[in-house]
Parts: structure tokens; C-alpha cells; sequence
């Protein structure tokens, strides 16, 4: 009976020894195998494979996918004018080394989380520290752009390769909220002011310049229309001149009929000296004074 019970016991000591020795990797991990007694670790890839039991050897597994980092709460984060932001940053990441990250951290996630987070939190303020406000809500792609390719090379020597980084949040914390929506409001109002004051400067300017194009457009009608004016008087001087040379007294009478015309109109009541010599032609048709009347003869005495 004690032989059983000694066969059984072996048995299962054996089995468990076996079962701590053997072990197998999936296609999506590696295996670091660790010594006790501080020998260099080795890499094992996907497969079976065989270690000794604890506590001689141990096998860490590590997933060499890409990963994602996520911090549980916001960072704060200062802009060149001094404005804090809070930001949720997502770091994307592959361990490309799992040699360099296991004598880093022993293998230990919480060890590699506190790092990442250290890492990044240095990275994104040195990224944020050299925009403003309007930048930093404006040029977010390229400010992880930046704080990526920071923390790839800070975090080279733990075996990580940053893949990428994304923001998930950028928002004002509580206090801050109301300032910066007024300072935003005020500065859009600011703005809107200047293209108001640009577009009436522009429009005057317009103004102006169809003013003068008008200006210049009646000077030279008015100067061209003194032209013909002038080249008509002077043909019509000279049609008179022709006029008059053949025959003066038809051209008197004329331009007497022309001057009674714009003198007298309809309905005008006029007191006026008959004998004036305007109104020589209303005498005579010919214009000439009329003779004067005989003197009456003397009465004779018998």
C-alpha cells in the first residue's frame, strides 16, 4: 500500500515537473526564458518548447502586436500662452525588442505602463509648450506628429517602437472653460470688426474711383458737346452772315420776330413806348419810322 501511494505521489511530482518544463508559444507572442541565477536570457519563438521547472527558469510571455496605451484619466498640458489643457492621448505601440523590455521592467506590465505613461506625459508637454491655444485646437495631427516621433526615440532603449498617437480629448478644464470662450468670443468679434473695416475701406475706395471715372466721363461729354456746340454757332454765324449779306432787310426783320418771340408770351400784359425803336418793325414793315403828319394850314383873314 505504501508503495502505491509513494508510486502515485512520484507520479504527480513528475507530471508537474514535466508540465513546468514544456511550454508552448503562440504565433502571436514570444517567450523570454529567465535563470535564477542571472544567466542571459534567451528568446524563444512560436512552438513547443523546454525549460527547466521553476524556480531555475521561468518563460515571460510577451505580445509583440500592436498595442494600445490608454491613460485612465486627462493630463494637464501648458501651451506656449500659458493656457493648460486637458488632454486624453492614445499611444499606439509594438514591442520590437523583448529582450531590451524584459531586462527593463522584469516583465512586469504595470512596470511598462508606469514607463509609457512617464514617457508620453514628457513627450506631449514638450509638444504643447512650444504652440499656442489656437495652434494646439487647430494643429492637432501634426502636434502628436511631433510627441510621436519624441517617444520613439525615448522609449528605443526599453525595445518599444510608437507606432502612432491619437487624441481622444482636448478640452479646457472646468475653471478655465468660461475665460477662454470669452477670450475666443472676443477675439472672433475682433476679427470680424477688422474685415468689416477692410471690406467699407475697400467699397469707399471703389467709390471714389467710380466717381472720378464719372467725373471724367462728364468732363469730356460736356467738352466735346462745347465742341459741336461752338462748330454750330459758327455755322449758323455764318449762315446769318450769308443771310444778311443777300438780304439785310429780311434779316433785320427776322431777328426782330426772333426777339419779339423770347420777349412776349401768351397772357403777358406789357406797358411799353410805342416809339421805342424796338418795335420799329410793328410801325413799319420795313422798319422805317413813319413820316410825320402835316402841319395843319393857318386860317386867312379877309
Amino acid at each position: 500500500m505504501n508503495k502505491i501511494i509513494a508510486f502515485v505521489v512520484a507520479f504527480v511530482v513528475v507530471v508537474l515537473v514535466a508540465s513546468s518544463a514544456v511550454f508552448v508559444v503562440g504565433p502571436r507572442h514570444v517567450a523570454v526564458v529567465s535563470s535564477s541565477g542571472g544567466a542571459k536570457a534567451t528568446l524563444a519563438g512560436p512552438g513547443l518548447h523546454v525549460k527547466l521547472p521553476p524556480p531555475f527558469q521561468t518563460a515571460t510571455f510577451i505580445d509583440t502586436r500592436i498595442q494600445a496605451f490608454d491613460a485612465p484619466d486627462a493630463d494637464r498640458y501648458t501651451t506656449s500662452d500659458k493656457t493648460e489643457l486637458l488632454v486624453n492621448p492614445v499611444v499606439r505601440y509594438r514591442i520590437a525588442d523583448p529582450l531590451k523590455l524584459f531586462a527593463a521592467t522584469k516583465g512586469d506590465p504595470q512596470t511598462l505602463a508606469d514607463r509609457l505613461a512617464s514617457l508620453s506625459r514628457d513627450a506631449l508637454s514638450g509638444a504643447f509648450s512650444k504652440v499656442d491655444l489656437s495652434d494646439a485646437l487647430a494643429q492637432q495631427e501634426a502636434i502628436a506628429n511631433g510627441a510621436r516621433d519624441t517617444l520613439k526615440a525615448a522609449a528605443a532603449p526599453l525595445g518599444i517602437d510608437v507606432v502612432d498617437i491619437e487624441f481622444t480629448r482636448i478640452d479646457y478644464p472646468a475653471e478655465l472653460a468660461e475665460v477662454v470662450y470669452k477670450r475666443m468670443s472676443a477675439a472672433r468679434e475682433q476679427a470680424a470688426a477688422d474685415e468689416r473695416a477692410k471690406g467699407a475701406a475697400e467699397a469707399q475706395k471703389i467709390k471714389d474711383e467710380a466717381e472720378r471715372k464719372q467725373q471724367g466721363v462728364i468732363a469730356d461729354a460736356y467738352s466735346q458737346a462745347q465742341a459741336i456746340k461752338g462748330d454750330g454757332d459758327g455755322k449758323a454765324a455764318a449762315i446769318a452772315a450769308q443771310a444778311y449779306g443777300r438780304d439785310p432787310d429780311f434779316y433785320r426783320f427776322y431777328q426782330s420776330m426772333q426777339a419779339y418771340r423770347e420777349s412776349f408770351k401768351p397772357g403777358d400784359v406789357v406797358v411799353v413806348d410805342s416809339s421805342s425803336d424796338f418795335f420799329r418793325f410793328m410801325r413799319s414793315p420795313n422798319g422805317e419810322a413813319p413820316p410825320a403828319p402835316a402841319a395843319p394850314a393857318a386860317a386867312r383873314k379877309h
